[in-house]
């Protein structure tokens, strides 16, 4: 599988969680900030696959 293709997948999964933060940050602050780690975690994860 090329690394670009995971890259995208790895930004993909990055919005999705954006989205899901989105949702989530009035009715539950903890669940949210959970989601912005793994979309740090996803992010920096696609940088390093691509470096």
């Amino acid at each position: 599988m090329p690394k670009e293709v995971v890259v995208i997948g790895l930004l993909a999964l990055a919005g999705f969680l954006a989205g899901g933060v989105y949702a989530t940050w009035k009715t539950a602050r903890l669940m949210a900030v959970i989601l912005l780690v793994l979309i740090v975690l996803a992010v920096g994860g696609a940088v390093l696959w691509l470096i």
